[in-house]
């Protein structure tokens, strides 16, 4: 009987075909299953948690009367340790300006439901949904690994770039310190590193940075998405709020740690017509430089934001949409080459001109900050040979 009753509360779940890699579903839910009820997702990103392109099965909870999803626990962070071997990823795409980066945790507790990065949590057989969110895993020994390789006969410096993938500073960085162990082996060896985050934790490595940017070794992008703070909360849950950001854009500049502000994404009809206003406010904040990237919806972004759109802005997703393709080639996404940052086409010109014109007026990017390789030397490992001479 307790086995039977232990039946009847488990959650049922339907098992369907998982959809074509790409294939557009004008309803949303037909792919991504009903959404994950409010109160089990509150302060989260993402409306569900559909399985990975890679799964042959997928599995949708569903209330079969007995009241069964009432008792599902509301989704908390777990944090399980990444056992890499080598901390270092190299890339060879002709439209970044880096070859080189690290990514200390994998997925993001921040919870912004446009992230590009959601769909790499599929390759570990999670969700890019909410699971890319609260399923999170941290690389301990980073800095171990960047000193050996380093230290590595022939290693030669580049700016390493940390942040590209997801967010170095989220809220686990409080407990674990991962990147402040990187940025004391980076500051030793006098090896250069840019850093992209959404996080005001980043002042608390403003000892090791401010010394860093002495000897041109370190650069730090904020992305300021919205100046609403209502638009924010939805769409980026847990990261910090816009005039945080913009006051950490301020004390770094203050500490002289140079500062690039990051208009990214864009998104047509939701947040574009803030780009004037977020450059203007992150000029009086003391910064120099400024990006822009157009959104991009690869994989189960696309499938994820259009649920996030139709439930939280349902007056305006069709329109969003319809100026999303017109960025795009007609298409909701387009990953080519020189064409996945800044879109091409009428509208997507138009806010390239935009950009350009609020940075020619503000004075931004008047000049490009230069890092330097010469303070580089290699790290000496403990049990290394001394030298003779």
């Amino acid at each position: 009987m307790a086995r039977y009753s232990a039946a009847l509360r488990r959650p049922p779940v339907k098992e369907l075909p998982s959809a074509p890699a790409g294939e557009f579903v004008d309803d949303a839910t037909e792919l991504l299953g009903v959404a994950v009820e409010f109160e089990r997702r509150r302060g989260r990103g993402a409306q569900s948690n559909a399985v990975g392109r890679y799964e042959p099965l997928a599995r949708i909870a569903f209330d079969d009367g007995w009241r069964t999803l009432d008792e599902l626990p509301a989704f908390k962070t777990t944090v399980t340790n990444d056992a890499t071997r080598k901390i270092i990823t190299r890339n060879s795409s002709p439209d970044i300006g880096f070859d080189r980066s690290i990514n200390p945790y994998r997925g993001c507790e921040h919870g912004c439901v446009y992230c590009f990065a959601r769909p790499t949590h599929a390759f570990l057989g999670l969700s890019p949904g909410l699971d890319f969110e609260s399923k999170l895993f941290v690389k301990p020994e980073a800095a171990e690994l960047l000193e050996k390789e380093l230290a590595a006969p022939g290693y030669s410096p580049k700016v390493i770039a940390i942040g590209t993938n997801t967010d170095p500073y989220q809220p686990i960085e409080r407990r674990y310190k991962v990147m402040r162990r990187i940025l004391e082996v980076l500051d030793r060896a006098g090896h250069p590193v840019g850093i992209v985050t959404k996080s005001a934790l980043v002042l608390r490595d403003l000892d090791i940075l401010a010394r860093m940017a002495e000897r041109k070794l370190a650069k730090v992008a904020l992305s300021v998405t919205t100046l609403d703070p209502e638009l924010a909360r939805k769409m980026e849950p847990r990261a910090a709020t816009p005039m945080r950001r913009l006051e950490t854009l301020r004390r770094l500049a203050q500490a002289g740690v140079p500062v690039t502000v990051m208009v990214a994404p864009i998104i047509p009809a939701l947040n574009d017509m803030e780009i004037e206003r977020i450059l203007d406010a992150a000029q009086a904040a003391g910064v120099k430089e400024a990006g822009y990237v157009l959104l991009r919806l690869p994989l189960e972004v696309r499938d994820l934001f259009r649920e996030w759109l139709t439930a939280n802005y349902p007056d305006r997703a069709a329109h969003v949409f319809k100026l999303i393709r017109d960025t795009r080639g007609g298409k909701d996404y387009d990953s080519s080459w020189g064409k996945r940052m800044k879109g091409t086409g009428p509208y997507a010109w138009m806010i390239g001109r935009r950009f350009e014109m609020a940075c020619e007026k503000l004075g931004l990017n008047a000049a490009k900050y230069s890092f330097s390789t010469a303070h580089f030397r290699a790290p000496k490992p403990d049990a290394a040979q001394m030298s003779l001479f």
